[in-house]
């Protein structure tokens, strides 16, 4: 989009189409909210701060301790859900930084009153609560955006650039990897004292109960079921973000999972997932595989001696040529010697950061482009690979109409029970 074609959908978006409480002008500051503000939530206050803080909300006040003292003047809550009843008519925006447990529930409610959402990926923590939030920012008519911060970086929109403009011809397969591992471990027997700080029965939210122990809290939740999504959740988000992006995907076709040894209580410590994805349009059936823990993609044979794969990215094959593209850096033309004379003709825009972006479309500004319109149908697909190591075999997946086709049962994996007490 050019600059002026940018400013005009920026300044003329009307409020009520947006369906927010009331209207904001570009150059009016928004009444944000945050729930989660320690960690990575600490970090998204930073970003947001360029708005009007109203309420914090954190279940651990001494981990929020920091971000608190930065910013002394916002209200201070430890229940998301008193805040947003309390504060509610003050509020415009809601960013939600949790874990991944309390992402749907606390989004959820944000939604349906109406408040623009920024969530953290993935965007909930299991298949079925991505659907209802996607379905419910689009009924609601809000602006959302999910936290995949370097869909905005220059690295990834090159990437989308090349494949998009058929530099290295059509892509019918990629590899994605990541050498993290948040899998693993075994459950505690006995529980520890609550540290005086934390609210152990808000941090659990919908979560079955467990007595606290710091096997679980602050640090270590992504590794369990009950609370986390795995290194799959936590970085396979990011790293399918521009495959999806350049590819055009939105719900694969199948998937099938090939966990390393694992129980029902952690995630497993390796993880080989591979989707295939249908014709789209005229771009050609794709697999996509991904790798994570001690697992790795094949090396590509173009591959020069001694050269090696980044810790986290990936290899996208097409008919004309390889590229490597790390997590976190620029692409490069499998062998080396093919970046001699390679130009990439750049036509994604530049210069507006993730969060700054969903906060001009809050305003009344153009989509963002990691709206849940997007990025519900990415994490879907994430969260299938779980659902494929639990169910143990390959799976067959309707996404239009929310449905394992294979397995007369295969519905008890995308949705969890909540505990009494709390809802979507």
């Amino acid at each position: 989009m050019g600059a002026a074609a940018a400013a005009a959908a920026f300044t003329f978006v009307p409020r009520h189409v947006l369906g927010g409480t009331r209207y904001t002008s570009p150059s009016e500051k928004l009444n944000v909210a945050c729930i989660g503000v320690s960690g990575m939530g600490g970090s998204d206050v930073g970003q947001v701060s360029t708005e009007n803080l109203v309420a914090f909300c954190d279940v651990d006040w001494k981990h929020a301790a920091g971000t608190f003292k930065r910013y002394p003047n916002v209200k201070k809550y430890r229940d998301f859900r008193k805040m947003l009843d309390k504060e509610g008519k003050n509020i415009d925006a809601v960013t939600v930084s949790t874990p991944d447990n309390i992402h749907a529930v606390a989004a959820m409610r944000a939604i349906k009153m109406r408040k623009h959402v920024y969530c953290q990926k993935p965007l909930a923590h299991d298949v079925f609560e991505v659907r209802q939030l996607t379905e419910a920012a689009r009924k609601y008519n809000v602006m959302t955006q999910m936290g995949i911060q370097i869909h905005a970086e220059d690295t990834v929109k090159v990437v989308v650039e090349i494949i998009k403009s058929g530099m290295i011809g059509k892509v019918r397969k990629v590899d994605i990897f990541s050498n993290k591992n948040w899998g693993g471990g075994t459950r505690p027997q006995e529980g520890q004292p609550v540290p005086e700080t934390l609210d152990w029965d808000l941090w659990l939210g919908p979560a079955p109960w467990r007595p606290y122990h710091r096997a679980y809290a602050p640090s270590e939740w992504r590794r369990w079921w009950d609370f986390g999504t795995g290194t799959l959740g936590d970085m396979g988000c990011h790293i399918i973000d521009p495959v999806f992006w350049a590819l055009d995907l939105k719900y694969p076709i199948s998937v099938e999972a090939h966990p390393a040894k694992f129980n029902n209580e952690t995630y497993p410590e390796a993880t080989v997932v591979r989707w295939e994805f249908p014709e789209r349009g005229n771009l050609p059936p794709v697999t996509v595989t991904w790798y994570d823990g001690a697992n790795r993609p094949f090396l590509p044979k173009e591959l020069e001696p001694g050269r090696k794969l980044p810790g986290q990215g990936g290899l996208y094959y097409g008919e004309k040529g390889t590229i490597m593209a790390p997590h976190m850096g620029g692409p490069r033309l499998i062998p080396e010697s093919k970046m001699k004379g390679f130009k990439v003709e750049t036509f994604l825009p530049r210069g507006v950061n993730h969060y700054q972006e969903w906060i001009r479309a809050c305003k009344g500004g153009p989509k963002p482009s990691a709206s849940f319109d997007y990025s519900g149908p990415l994490s879907e697909t994430i969260l299938l690979g779980n659902v494929a190591a639990r169910a143990k075999q390959k799976l067959f997946w309707d996404g239009p109409n929310f449905k394992v086709t294979n397995v007369s049962d295969g519905e008890k994996y995308l949705k969890r029970e909540y505990r009494e007490g709390w809802s979507l």
